[in-house]
């Protein structure tokens, strides 16, 4: 069984027996995917500790792509393995990233990785901690409620896909003939984005998922990113909160 959900910044009570009693009859082989902002890695708190050890206890694997709220230094430092035919990093034994631009097969299902986004909730800046004055102005877009982050502390550059990244999707959909069953990203193409909300700029990312939209052969495309529960174009299936399962015919 593959069950697939939305962002859950680093909380995942969700997955408690009370909300996901379909896990009574799960194993390690099934599956439970997060579409990105999984937030489980960023500050190697004892709650960050305690909610990764939970995860790890249950009887199903907790897989999950990268979205935009991500610590992806303590992300990106993990080794890298190769797992169902795609590059990961294990966090736990059975909680696993899964990284961008990869094919996995997983239950006889063909999935294609990309994670990342454009943080949307920077209208105010993104602040550098290394500048004089920071302490003066992050105290004062706190006091007057401004949208930003922080450089290396709630913002990392490489929310976005590197040109490497990029290279090797292409690379590795090729190698599949352009065709798998499904796509796991955080963000939209451009098209379906701008169906959901034109208040989102286009952006290398969701130009580059356009092309894979117009190329790849796909049944399902899964999505998070923008925190609603919705369909779009009868494939795009859009998540946050809703738990949903994969059924293959």
């Amino acid at each position: 069984m593959i069950f697939i959900t939305g962002d859950t910044h680093g909380d995942f009570r969700r997955f408690s027996t009370d909300h996901f009693p379909q896990q009574k009859r799960m194993s390690r082989n099934d599956c439970a995917i997060v579409t990105g902002d999984f937030g489980g890695v960023w500050d190697d708190s004892p709650r960050e500790a305690y909610w990764l050890d939970w995860l790890e206890e249950k009887p199903f694997t907790t897989l999950f792509v990268d979205g935009n709220h991500e610590n992806f230094e303590k992300l990106n430092a993990l080794p890298v393995h190769t797992w169902h035919g795609g590059k990961v990093h294990y966090v736990r034994p059975h909680v696993i990233h899964l990284m961008r631009g990869q094919v996995f097969e997983i239950g006889g299902v063909t999935f294609f990785t990309m994670g990342g986004a454009a943080s949307h909730d920077i209208q105010d800046g993104i602040l550098d901690p290394a500048s004089s004055g920071f302490e003066q102005e992050y105290w004062f877009k706190r006091r007057t409620r401004q949208t930003f982050r922080v450089k290396g502390v709630s913002w990392w550059s490489q929310e976005l896909p590197s040109d490497a990244e990029y290279d090797e999707a292409v690379r590795n959909l090729e190698m599949f003939n352009w065709k798998v069953d499904c796509i796991l990203t955080h963000c939209a193409p451009t098209s379906i984005q701008q169906k959901l909300d034109r208040s989102y700029s286009p952006d290398r990312l969701t130009d580059f998922l356009q092309m894979v939209k117009r190329m790849c052969q796909f049944d399902d495309w899964f999505l998070g990113h923008y925190h609603r529960n919705c369909v779009v174009d009868d494939r795009f299936i859009v998540q946050w909160e809703q738990i949903v399962e994969l059924r293959r015919e």
